[in-house]
């Protein structure tokens, strides 16, 4: 089983949309997968059609110990969802027994069987529930927009994740997707190369070209293949996915 935690402490570089494409187009090949709603505002639930605060979720499970088989909900064929709750948005308020929850989120984890992805889609900040995600988890995938800034914010966060190696003492396995690529802008194509440069390796083979489709099927509690799927959204996100089980990259 292979553990991804989904991070960016930016917002507006399709995360939520990069998980819930990716997981789709994984289950779609047989691929068991979960994902796991860790954002209280609760936008991945949306994605699917969910409304996390009419389900028990990930909040049940951190605060009252609830067993993740109860909180899971089938979304789509061999893909389950983990719903934010209506409590989640507390904990990132709340630190006070966050080592504890922490272990539970690991513990709750591990619990899960029979899968081949799971994945968790971080709010974008750097609080206690990206903390505890990168305790939980083994690989780090981080969705950076084809633009200037998100560069700025790349290598801060390559930063933060380096200090929790070092406390956690563990390395994680990273991946970077390009998200919202535009092919004739100069200034994308600069921000792939700059990336490839400093971050060899790890720079996943497909970039996301930006589409209107992927902004408009969440709306509809559809992936961008249920909403539009034959765009460039679906093509890239059908690319994407075999990166990752191929660990392909530039």
């Amino acid at each position: 089983m292979r553990l991804f935690a989904v991070v960016n402490q930016k917002g507006g570089v399709g995360k939520t949309t990069t998980v819930a494409n990716l997981a789709y187009t994984l289950a779609d090949r047989g691929k068991k997968v979960t994902v796991i709603d860790l954002d209280p505002q609760g936008s991945l639930s949306a994605s699917f059609g969910i409304n996390a605060r009419e389900f028990s979720g990930i909040d049940e499970v951190l605060i009252d110990d609830l067993p993740i088989a109860q909180a899971l909900v089938n979304v789509r064929e061999n893909l389950d969802l983990v719903p934010s709750g209506s409590k989640l948005g507390n904990l990132e308020q709340n630190s006070e027994g966050s080592a504890a929850r922490a272990k539970r989120l690991k513990k709750a984890l591990a619990e899960l069987k029979g899968q081949d992805f799971v994945f968790l889609d971080c709010p974008p900040s750097s609080g206690f529930l990206v903390v505890t995600a990168l305790y939980a988890t083994k690989e780090v995938l981080i969705p950076v927009a084809s633009e200037y800034l998100s560069l700025h914010g790349l290598s801060h966060l390559m930063g933060t994740i380096s200090k929790f190696e070092e406390s956690l003492d563990q390395t994680f396995k990273q991946w970077v997707v390009i998200t919202r690529f535009h092919q004739r802008r100069k200034l994308a194509r600069d921000v792939v190369k700059t990336l490839t440069d400093y971050f060899p390796g790890i720079i996943l083979a497909t970039p996301i070209r930006e589409t209107s489709a992927l902004a408009e099927s969440p709306s509809f509690g559809q992936t961008v293949f249920e909403y539009r799927g034959n765009c460039h959204g679906a093509e890239d996100y059908f690319s994407l996915g075999t990166d990752l089980l191929e660990e392909r990259t530039i």
